[in-house]
């Protein structure tokens, strides 16, 4: 069973067979794919859940035996009994129902958040600036070209002076970067539209190809690169950094000392904004004396079941800043959950975001 899973993941992925991802919902997606993920994911955690329950129902039924034995009742009655197999029920049913959920309506349900910022330095010309945040787009079936096209007309209408992506534009099929860079083509700002890159951008092997397609459109991807956003004489930094990682994460290999490509390019006379698209560099940015990062990588989770606890969500696996806004000295940190998913287009407690950042001084 486990080798069917595996199995069909790899397929779904593309990381067996090395199928073809198509950019475009199509029946096969929708008859197929879609019932296939939902199945796989829903009953790969009540398959957990039921090993969950089954500790607690042993312990039961040893106490029973042990009652029963001694000529007690209780927890061996027919009551309890129904009242323990109907729990349950509902709790393995439970995964069915959410994955629907987060399949059918939770990964389209785009929020858009407008965290305000408040930063020491900032210069009186970059008041009350904003930015718009978008992020792993992962463009595939279940995002295909025209939901993009669509997410870049909201970020448009949210009339931000400047607009930043943060990387993962494709999964693994280097194919597809045409089709995402097109579908973002459009997006339009005052200052300009900037952007990082991602590990899935590095693992399908386009950093090169897809930062030269974005080139062409108008927007500059910056790789271990700073630029001068100016107003009235001021300016802001704004550096971009590959993805960045001191541990082995897939195929990409670890970095001795975060960051150190972009040491150099960070102003010590005015604010400095970073794009990077893991989160984790937060702490050597902040040393850094970088006022604010922005990054993406973990989509919130994707299934957090924050409606339960904030504190369950897969990613916290691999970093503590999961989502939403970090502070620590010497810098803040915004984590985007992206409008994109990966593994199985589903999310539960964690929707779709575009941020648009307010800068004020303070």
């Amino acid at each position: 069973m486990l080798a069917f899973y595996l199995s069909a993941f790899g397929y779904y992925t593309g990381l067996i067979g090395g199928r073809f991802t198509p950019v475009k919902l199509s029946a096969p997606d929708v008859l197929l794919s879609a019932p296939l993920c939902w199945w796989i994911a829903s009953s790969l955690v009540a398959f957990l859940l039921v090993l969950l329950l089954a500790v607690p129902r042993g312990i039961a039924a040893a106490v029973r035996k042990l009652r029963s034995r001694f000529g007690a009742s209780g927890i061996g009655s027919p009551a309890r009994r129904h009242f323990l197999e109907r729990t349950a029920a509902i709790a393995t049913g439970a995964p069915f129902v959410a994955g629907a959920y987060g399949l059918l309506y939770g990964r389209l349900n785009l929020e858009t958040t407008s965290p305000k910022i408040h930063l020491p330095r900032l210069s009186a010309a970059f008041e009350g600036f904003r930015i718009c945040q978008l992020s792993d787009i992962h463009i595939g079936p279940f995002m295909p070209a025209g939901e993009i096209h669509k997410f870049a007309a909201i970020a448009n209408q949210l009339k931000a002076d400047l607009i930043v992506l943060t990387g993962d534009y494709v999964t693994f099929d280097p194919g597809t970067q045409y089709a995402v860079v097109e579908a973002l083509a459009g997006l339009r700002a005052p200052f300009g539209v900037y952007g990082s890159l991602g590990n899935h951008d590095a693992w399908a092997g386009v950093e090169n190809s897809i930062a030269e397609l974005f080139r062409r459109v108008g927007i500059r991807i910056l790789r271990a690169e700073a630029v001068p956003i100016r107003s009235r004489g001021e300016e802001l930094n704004l550096i971009g950094v590959d993805f960045e990682s001191q541990r082995r994460f897939g195929p990409s290999a670890p970095v001795k000392h975060l960051l150190a490509d972009i040491e150099p390019l960070v102003a010590r006379d005015r604010v400095n904004i970073l794009l990077s698209h893991n989160p984790d560099t937060f702490g050597r940015a902040a040393e850094l004396g970088i006022d604010l990062s922005m990054a993406g990588h973990t989509h919130g989770g994707q299934a957090a079941l924050e409606f339960i606890s904030p504190e369950i969500a897969p990613s916290r696996l691999v970093t503590p800043y999961v989502a939403g806004w970090f502070s620590r000295p010497g810098g803040q940190l915004y984590v985007n959950r992206g409008i994109g998913t990966i593994g199985v287009p589903i999310r539960i407690g964690a929707p779709p975001e575009i941020t648009v950042y307010e800068l004020t001084r303070g």
